[in-house]
């Protein structure tokens, strides 16, 4: 991958980030007074919001959410549009997503962390915070690993969640937050705007990587051709969009909780499918499901090879700690796109 034009001019930012002073009030808010914070972890890997799992000197612990821009890796490196809540793909960050999609899989008979307390007025903290349960059964990935005999029964599990999750009938395609607080959608199709967010991932490719930019017409091309092949389709359910064994938590019972559930979607079931069957590998299969539209999971595993490509390669143009990362995951995916066949 040409990293050549991905090189900031400007020094990176200096990011604060919390600790247990910071934490200290929220603490007491939420579980008293005579509460003290033994421990403060802040969890690797999101490039939204802070994570934060806490330890109090009695061994429990719960997880506070943090939206500040400290905690943001993609503040000015977003679309245009980013900040439009009536579009589907603006930024999956903030207190409102996150309540309106727990709600949203708690109705479906899904689950994500309960959450406990929630501020907006920023007197505890100077960002928009949430406080949830702490799930502390490990991921299923990790329990893949360690247990395969109990991963498959979790598989199960989250097979069945996911059955209720695509079988809801949705008002429309757009943001679930948005949509169910009484915003009115796009009015796009659910293949239409996932076509129109390849073409500007696409761009984001050929502006940084001169094989996409030879292949610019190619690509395009192909891209309108899988388009071209998706019928109309009247229902929509429920989509996480970015479910994997690592956004998958397991409960006290056994029970799969989902997690990253900000960009929760009204969406076609097609395009869960094509990022999990990325993502869970040799697991996918306990999660297929034969009833699918083969020409829409040939068009959005396109597609999304195309979002694969822009996104990285837009946020490793900030700051974020794993750059090297993101590239490598920009290089792999324009490799699968520009070798793509339906």
């Amino acid at each position: 991958m040409d990293t050549e034009q991905l090189d900031t001019e400007q020094p990176p930012p200096r990011r604060s980030f919390a600790d247990a002073r910071a934490l200290t009030p929220v603490v007491r808010e939420v579980f008293g007074t005579d509460r003290r914070i033994t421990a403060v972890d802040r969890l690797r890997g999101g490039t939204k919001k802070g994570v934060y799992r806490v330890v109090l000197d009695d061994a429990t612990s719960a997880v506070v959410y943090l939206w500040s821009a400290d905690e943001d890796y993609w503040s000015g490196l977003l679309p245009d549009g980013h900040d439009d809540p009536a579009n589907p793909f603006s930024h999956a960050s903030g207190l409102d997503l996150l309540e309106g999609a727990t709600r949203r899989l708690a109705a479906v008979g899904a689950r994500a962390p309960r959450l406990l307390f929630t501020d907006r007025g920023r007197g505890l903290h100077p960002a928009e915070l949430a406080v949830a349960e702490d799930v502390r059964g490990g991921t299923l990935q990790s329990l893949l690993d360690r247990d395969p005999a109990a991963g498959r029964r979790a598989l199960a599990a989250l097979a069945e969640v996911l059955r209720r999750m695509h079988a809801h009938r949705a008002p429309a395609f757009g943001r679930v937050a948005w949509l169910d607080s009484g915003g009115a959608p796009s009015g796009d199709s659910c293949e239409r705007a996932y076509r129109d967010r390849a073409l500007v991932n696409l761009a984001t490719a050929v502006a940084h990587d001169p094989r996409a930019a030879a292949a610019e017409a190619d690509l395009t091309t192909k891209l309108h051709a899988l388009y071209a092949g998706v019928g109309p389709r009247a229902g929509l359910g429920v989509v996480h969009g970015e479910l994997c064994a690592d956004h998958t938590l397991i409960g006290p019972d056994g029970e799969p909780v989902l997690i990253d559930v900000e960009g929760l979607l009204y969406a076609d079931p097609e395009i869960e499918h094509c990022w999990m069957r990325m993502r869970f590998g040799p697991h996918y299969g306990a999660l297929r499901d034969p009833g699918l539209d083969p020409r829409r999971l040939a068009f959005y595993r396109y597609a999304m090879h195309l979002d694969l490509v822009g996104g990285p390669l837009r946020i490793a143009a900030g700051d974020f700690p794993d750059r090297q990362w993101m590239l490598e995951t920009a290089d792999h995916h324009l490799r699968q796109a520009l070798a793509y066949r339906a």
